[in-house]
């Protein structure tokens, strides 16, 4: 696995040169895809331009988003799903077969199977161009019983329930972005990732918890540097990983609002410190 550093999870607005700048100076050996933004700049220039920016910095392509809204009116989905193509085959130009999205754990207007039945209709075409080119789906579930609190009908918000929606897609592609703050607000044992094979797993996200928190308690965007409070066993989290022999990218995703106001640099150096922490007490160094 490597470690791979995402500017948007740190509240970073930045461009892609930069982006890739921060991550050489801080020493991640990857950087999920803006993209969109990556696309254009190849239409504006050249594919190997943009993968060239890639070389000459060291840094290898993380995971990327689909241009798919998926829970947008069907004008907007087509359109989205018009531009995956071109999208998807630029992605593996620049190495990253990893395409990830996330599933909302509520509706306020979908029973759970009528909602069943609406994630798969609109998620299975994204499935299958993917497919075509070579690319894995990661589906992300929120395990955070705050996030759902206040929506009429609950939806899949633990591991089992992301891996059945994959299941039920069926086109042979779908696995799992895993973020070790929804395994542990979904209540998930390091038992249930033992079950996991490395085929399963498209990407990965690492965060800590408040610790005057409760499990139940917890606020999806108020969360830790991973190591910071060892509410979340992230050593036993990224030693099942290691068994596994998984090889994508791990990234930090703490929104956090006293990391927000740090300078870029200082940013982006605190998640490298505590990822060096906790590689190391997982026995990864």
């Amino acid at each position: 696995m490597f470690r791979c550093l995402n500017t948007g999870a740190l509240s970073l607005s930045v461009h892609v040169e930069e982006a890739l700048g921060l991550a050489s100076r801080h020493g991640f050996a990857g950087l999920d895809l803006p993209i969109g933004e990556l696309f254009r700049l190849a239409e504006a220039s050249s594919a190997q331009e943009v993968k060239d920016l890639f070389h000459s910095t060291g840094v290898r392509a993380g995971s990327w988003a689909p241009p798919v809204d998926y829970y947008g009116d069907e004008a907007s989905y087509r359109a989205g799903l018009e531009l995956l193509p071109a999208y998807a085959k630029f992605a593996q130009e620049l190495g990253s077969p990893r395409c990830c999205t996330w599933v909302k754990p509520f509706s306020d207007t979908l029973e759970y199977d009528a909602n069943l039945e609406f994630h798969i209709q609109r998620l299975r075409p994204i499935a299958r161009i993917l497919a075509d080119y070579g690319c894995r789906f990661g589906l992300e579930f929120v395990g955070a019983k705050t996030f759902r609190a206040g929506h009429r009908y609950e939806f899949i918000s633990t591991l089992q329930g992301i891996l059945d929606l994959g299941e039920r897609i069926a086109t042979g592609n779908v696995g799992l972005l895993l973020d070790s703050f929804h395994w542990y607000t979904s209540h998930g044992s390091s038992e249930d990732l033992t079950y996991l094979s490395v085929d399963q797993v498209v990407s990965v996200h690492l965060n800590d918890a408040p610790v005057h928190r409760s499990v139940d308690e917890q606020i999806d965007n108020q969360r830790l540097l991973p190591g910071t409070s060892g509410k979340i066993n992230i050593t036993e989290f990224l030693q099942v990983l290691k068994r596994m022999h998984y090889e994508g990218p791990v990234v930090v995703e703490p929104f956090n609002a006293e990391l927000a106001k740090l300078p870029a640099d200082e940013r982006v150096d605190a998640v490298k410190q505590s990822l060096d922490k906790v590689w190391a007490l997982a026995g990864l160094a």
